[in-house]
């Protein structure tokens, strides 16, 4: 009941908040998009990197590769079986001559992958099973990126996120110091960015605990891990992170599970990382309208400013992120992946050529510091 109350509260802010700015503003947000974009391409231009695409026939990314062929910042690899993937290029009238096609079924270097695929599994898969998964292109991408033959992937517009992540945290595995994987996604409205996580992966937080009982990795502290991943995507964005911790409660005007894990969590980011303003709990109006928020949250200095949001479970940040992308005229990249040991990142089945292109130079940055 009360998780049902939170998310309700939190999505009627979010259409009283964001919904009537659609009929006042639909600027697009190409223009603060390409600022972006351009400083990630001039810095994947001083950083070469080899990005792999697991779908290679598909024909939005073919489109996208070819694009990227010719704007040379990056260098795509196509995975699939190479005839047909040069005939869904030639049926597309997409210019793929010079890009790596590598097929799974005919790696030369195959037997190397299984060994160390077994190896990073420890017994979890013979060399039988290694093989066949390997002959699946999400599979063998990963492998490609944990192997140093490929330093990005790209995935998912035909496949769940789940087939996306699932071979990455086998292989690829989480960062060190990372203890979960999230994402986020960008919003972007005329000069207007804003992050929102986790929309994607956790449906939900709760303690981990020991064989014997004990506490390893409180709810609050995986909140505060996703809310730290976050703002570092969201500074990747050039956006400076103000985060605020969501709730159905404001410094405390409510009582609950939900609330006191984001008050905890809020006070885990400022204790972690005192450079990042974060406040919480608090109610989305209070988050980004200055009155309310000095009003009900006085003297913080994130109340009616935030610009970084994240949200107590996976229901309210998807339905939440998706109101505003399709109510309120925000343009919404991502998911981004957070927390992988390598730039791996999940495309929306519904997505465009352009969007492929967009998350190529995002997922690509995403590996240098």
């Amino acid at each position: 009941m009360k998780k049902t109350l939170s998310l309700a509260l939190v999505l009627l802010m979010l259409l009283t908040l964001f919904v009537p700015a659609l009929a006042e503003e639909n600027a697009p947000a190409d223009n603060a998009l390409r600022g972006t974009t351009d400083k990630l391409i001039e810095l994947l231009r001083a950083n070469p990197r080899r990005l792999v695409f697991t779908e290679g026939t598909d024909a939005r990314i073919l489109e996208a590769a070819a694009r990227l062929k010719q704007e040379g910042f990056l260098t795509p690899v196509l995975i699939g079986n190479e005839e047909a993937v040069r005939a869904a290029a030639a049926e597309g009238g997409f210019d793929i001559e010079g890009l790596e096609i590598i097929d799974p079924a005919a790696y030369p270097d195959m037997d190397r992958l299984v060994e160390d695929f077994v190896t990073l599994r420890k017994g979890k898969a013979t060399a039988e099973e290694a093989r066949e998964m390997l002959l699946s292109p999400n599979y063998f991408g990963t492998m490609l990126v944990k192997e140093g033959l490929a330093d990005a992937l790209l995935g998912g517009a035909t496949y769940s996120t789940a087939d996306t992540v699932r071979p990455a945290l086998q292989l690829v595995k989480t960062r060190e110091g990372a203890n979960l994987v999230s994402s986020c996604m960008i919003l972007i409205r005329g000069d207007e960015k804003i992050a929102m996580g986790d929309i994607a992966i956790n449906v939900s937080y709760a303690d981990k605990l020991d064989d014997q009982g004990n506490v390893i990795l409180s709810a609050a502290q995986q909140v505060a891990e996703v809310a730290v991943e976050t703002a570092r995507t969201a500074r990747l964005f050039d956006i400076d992170p103000k985060i605020a911790m969501l709730s159905y409660s404001t410094n405390g005007s409510a009582k609950g599970e939900g609330p006191d894990m984001m008050r905890e969590a809020a006070a885990i980011v400022r204790e972690t990382h005192p450079e990042l303003p974060c406040d919480g709990e608090m109610q989305f109006d209070a988050a980004v309208v200055p009155e309310v928020g000095q009003l009900k949250f006085p003297g913080s200095t994130v109340a009616g400013y935030a610009n970084t949001f994240i949200f107590p479970e996976i229901q309210s940040g998807n339905i939440g992120y998706k109101i505003a992308q399709r109510l309120g005229g925000f343009m919404a990249i991502g998911p981004i992946l957070q927390g992988l040991n390598a730039p791996i990142n999940d495309l929306s089945r519904g997505c465009n050529a352009e969007e492929v292109y967009l998350m190529s130079i995002i997922t690509a940055a995403q590996g240098i510091n």
